[in-house]
């Protein structure tokens, strides 16, 4: 299939919308974003990728496509996110590509390499750790503290009504710039929005449909980690290394949660060089 510009696909009766820019004939890197983030975090990224000769695609994931937000919280299990990943490298006819994630995003990464790891050239995960890695921080470490927003998100309605009239305030209050939150903001005041982007912490409690598929080893992965990080520490970042596999790099850098938004020129350097390691390629493991 010849490379072709989108500016949706489609999976199932769901329709999700796409930023696609760069070169055709470029690498091609999927952008996946987090809380309560969308594709236009990516903006500063894509812009310095594009310039490098790199082609782009930036969904907005199941919950903040207009065209892609069932409204109940088991329509956000783990392999339902990441089967519409899997779509839309399908959509591209352009696989193997570098898959990068942030937040949420970055746990979709970690999955797809786990599980469809034939998809992906490489990965670059922005701030999350690897699920096992942080599932075991939760027993040693501060980690079971930071994450306890996770578990007032459970609860129905509230965090919703409780989050729309202080979005803007604590985005900026965690290191967002004040126009980016504000934004974000304004994102997460559309009808229902607040709601599907919520059931990313709801339903991916519930137990999976499916086995997933054991993978050996993924593609090259570099995990880039922001020592001032808020919300995912120090160990389980550190831990990390023990689930990743051969070809794993670890970076920390001085910054907090928010790479994508506060620190592009760090991360489109990062996934550029990543860009150059080639499957199989010795990569030193940091961490």
């Amino acid at each position: 299939m010849q490379p072709h510009r989108i500016d949706s696909y489609a999976r199932r009766d769901l329709v999700f919308d796409v930023t696609d820019s760069g070169p055709l004939d470029g690498p091609v890197v999927v952008l996946l974003h987090g809380f309560p983030s969308n594709r236009g975090g990516w903006a500063a990224v894509a812009a310095e990728l594009n310039a490098a000769g790199v082609r782009t695609v930036a969904p907005d994931q199941r919950g903040y496509s207009p065209g892609a937000s069932p409204p109940r919280r088991r329509d956000y299990r783990a392999e339902l996110v990441v089967d519409d990943a899997i779509a839309l490298i399908g959509a591209l006819g352009a696989e193997p590509v570098h898959a990068v994630g942030h937040d949420w995003g970055g746990f979709v990464v970690w999955q797809l390499r786990d599980t469809a790891a034939e998809l992906l050239s490489g990965a670059t995960v922005l701030s999350t750790p690897h699920p096992r890695a942080m599932l075991r921080s939760l027993l040693s470490s501060a980690q079971l503290a930071r994450s306890a927003y996770i578990g007032f998100f459970q609860l129905p309605g509230i965090p919703e009504r409780v989050l729309l009239r202080r979005m803007a305030r604590l985005l900026r209050a965690s290191g967002l710039p004040d126009d980016t939150a504000d934004d974000y903001a304004a994102f997460m005041a559309r009808p229902g929005r607040l709601r599907t982007a919520l059931h990313w912490y709801r339903g991916m409690w519930l137990p999976p449909r499916r086995a997933a598929p054991s993978v050996a080893s993924g593609p090259p992965t570099t995990f880039l980690w922001g020592a001032r990080d808020p919300f995912l520490g120090r160990r389980a970042a550190r831990l990390t290394g023990r689930f990743a596999g051969p070809g794993y790099r670890f970076v920390e850098v001085d910054a907090d949660h928010w790479l994508p938004e506060t620190h592009a020129a760090v991360v489109a350097r990062r996934i550029l060089a990543d860009l150059a390691v080639k499957p199989g390629m010795a990569v030193k493991r940091v961490g």
